[in-house]
């Protein structure tokens, strides 16, 4: 089938669905790459590409390989970028030097955004969102997660904002971009290990449904851009806030002990933060991601069948 855009290579299944209208949900690939340890990252990306078929919809992986920005991944290109030191973590700057290299790379949130509505998929599920960085103000580290979402018509599943981020700001600068933050089910926006952040939900949604009518409603309306979704942990997975934060002070020193910036600091940071922890943030964030993928099939059921 003939993809959607010239530069773009779709696996049959994702074609297929795309189009017969069918439900599809993008995932990004740079927590296989650089955000859990092999062989569970890979573990990691099939049961959830299986958790997105078992609700209904076509699961579609994307990354660049050979250059070729994929929609949809083969068991042997997941172990690809599972495995391959080779692969780089490619976020939206960084597309078109990948390509014209003809190298691999795995895509973050604001580079997996940009694909997939290129190849024209409404629903991205991942696990934490980018933000402001603590410290950005003499850093001006913020990450373009937040820029992109300003300005591709993607809704994102997450489990909120990463708790080594500064949340407070990033909640500002969403606002500020005007990308709608709704927390799924909760009055508190989640921090990705936890379930509170001492910040309240700017709105809350509790059916798929809703989530999907509001898709609708926003886009319809002219208003392009993101609806950022937060969907809190499951409570019996979640690290209690106060605990993950005496962590995550820890990796933060450690880190700039070691002088490590830029785009190297998340994947450290979430690498030091498994150690620290005894692998508990690692079973927590894999448990988040299930969580995550179960409410984005289900979203882009609802989405497909207002689109019909």
């Amino acid at each position: 089938m003939t993809s959607p855009h010239p530069l773009l290579s779709l696996a049959p299944e994702v074609a297929e669905a795309l189009a017969g209208g069918g439900p599809v949900v993008a995932l990004e690939s740079t927590i296989i790459s650089h955000g859990m340890p092999y062989p569970r990252n890979v573990e990691m990306a099939r049961e959830v590409e299986q958790i997105v078929r078992d609700g209904g919809a076509t699961p579609a992986t994307i990354a660049v390989l050979d250059g070729v920005a994929r929609i949809g991944l083969s068991a042997a290109e997941l172990d690809v970028l599972a495995s391959d030191p080779s692969v780089t973590k490619v976020s939206i700057r960084d597309l078109g030097y990948v390509a014209a290299r003809g190298a691999h790379g795995a895509t973050t949130v604001a580079a997996t955004m940009r694909l997939a509505a290129l190849a024209g998929i409404r629903v991205f599920v991942t696990g934490g969102l980018g933000g402001v960085h603590r410290g950005a103000e003499s850093s001006m580290d913020i990450s373009a997660d937040l820029t992109e979402m300003s300005r591709t018509d993607v809704a994102v599943v997450s489990a909120g904002v990463k708790s080594l981020l500064d949340i407070g700001r990033t909640l500002e600068v969403l606002e500020t971009l005007g990308v709608p933050v709704v927390a799924y089910r909760s009055d508190e926006f989640p921090s990705f290990y936890s379930r509170s952040s001492g910040y309240a939900a700017p709105m809350r949604l509790d059916e798929p449904e809703q989530v999907a009518a509001m898709m609708r409603a926003k886009w319809d309306l002219g208003l392009e851009g993101a609806v950022s979704v937060a969907n809190p942990v499951p409570a019996e997975d979640e690290i209690p806030q106060p605990e993950i934060e005496r962590t995550i002070q820890q990796a933060l020193a450690d880190a700039d002990e070691r002088g490590i910036r830029g785009k190297d600091i998340t994947p450290y940071l979430l690498g030091r933060i498994v150690e620290l922890s005894g692998g508990a943030s690692l079973e927590t964030n894999i448990a988040l991601v299930r969580d995550n993928a179960r409410l984005g099939a289900a979203i882009a059921v609802a989405y497909a069948a207002l689109t019909d």
